[in-house]
């Protein structure tokens, strides 16, 4: 149910703003198996501590938890690669791996100094995990920092175009520890409708379906199989589950139950197909949703691994934390 790299807009949303991020780090990658020379190895080191010691001249003013006033050196300003700089730590509790960071960020085109985006504008922070965050030199970064902590990302997409990021990090919450969540939905049943695959439960929790027959739908199928009693899943929640998926005509192509652990996904951060992202928020934690996906909530005309183009899938989602 991963989704496969796609386009976003850089400053529709605050989660927009970060996976724009996130492609633009993993932009660079060439795909060479040859070992870069000595030489080149050092004039790419050269560079980037060149592109460093330009984002520590840029500024960060104002009140801690307000937009910040961010001051280039110069304009144009210009990095060559992708770079990130702590401004400031905070005085708050230190960033742990694992943890849910609740990060503000103002973004500035490097051209002019303009703005091109904000997350303060509707106070919506980004979340995303400490440790995890996609973007090694954001982790360096970041390691052993506080809440509070100001850091500073500059990114070049192309001749000419830096993009810099001004961040802040305004929280911090533990994730979920797997440990101490239930193996499977806990609810009350629901009837399941007509016309839907039918599920069957192991002793153990894991699901099996008996196909039907006739033509898929043609719209995403959110029908809730078990009503759990947990916190209602929003987007940008960091949600675990266990699934099953399986082709419309009932051949099983993934299975967290057979892996033997749980998956975990930011809900509404584009991170899984559409069928998912929309499917699980509404339901509450405890829950298990049958999700029928049509193709164009799916993979599209695009082959994924055992899974033909333009296939309708079927899941069945124990949802077993949100936060």
């Amino acid at each position: 149910m991963r989704r496969t790299t796609t386009a976003r807009a850089v400053v529709a949303t605050a989660t927009a703003l970060v996976l724009s991020l996130s492609l633009a780090a993993c932009s660079g990658d060439g795909g060479s198996d040859d070992s870069p020379s000595a030489d080149a190895s050092a004039s790419a080191n050269a560079a980037v501590a060149a592109d460093k010691a330009a984002l520590a001249k840029v500024t960060i003013e104002g009140e801690a938890g307000k937009e910040p006033t961010v001051t280039l050196p110069s304009t144009p300003f210009n990095v060559t690669t992708f770079v990130a700089h702590l401004v400031e730590d905070g005085d708050g509790d230190e960033l742990k791996d694992g943890q849910i960071m609740s990060i503000q960020m103002l973004m500035l085109n490097g051209t002019d100094g303009s703005t091109m985006g904000s997350t303060y504008d509707t106070d919506t922070p980004q979340r995303i995990k400490v440790g995890q965050t996609s973007i090694a030199e954001l982790d360096t970064e970041l390691e052993g920092a506080h809440v509070g902590a100001r850091v500073l990302v500059a990114l070049s997409s192309g001749e000419d175009n830096t993009q810099v990021y001004a961040m802040e990090v305004v929280d911090a919450v533990d994730g979920a520890d797997p440990a101490s969540l239930p193996t499977r939905a806990e609810g009350a049943a629901v009837a399941p409708a007509a016309g839907l695959p039918a599920v069957t439960l192991g002793e153990d929790g894991a699901p099996s379906i008996t196909p039907v027959g006739g033509a898929a739908p043609t719209t995403l199928v959110t029908q809730p199989l078990i009503t759990g009693t947990g916190k209602v899943v929003e987007e940008g929640d960091f949600v675990t589950v266990k699934y099953t998926g399986w082709l419309w005509d009932g051949t099983q192509f993934d299975s967290a139950w057979e892996k033997g652990e749980p998956f975990e996904f930011q809900a509404g951060a584009g991170a899984v197909i559409q069928g998912w992202d929309t499917g699980v928020q509404g339901q509450p934690v405890g829950s298990q949703v049958l999700l029928v996906v049509p193709p164009d909530q799916g993979y599209g005309d695009q082959e994924q691994g055992s899974i033909p183009a333009g296939s309708t899938l079927v899941f069945v989602v124990d949802i077993l934390d949100a936060r």
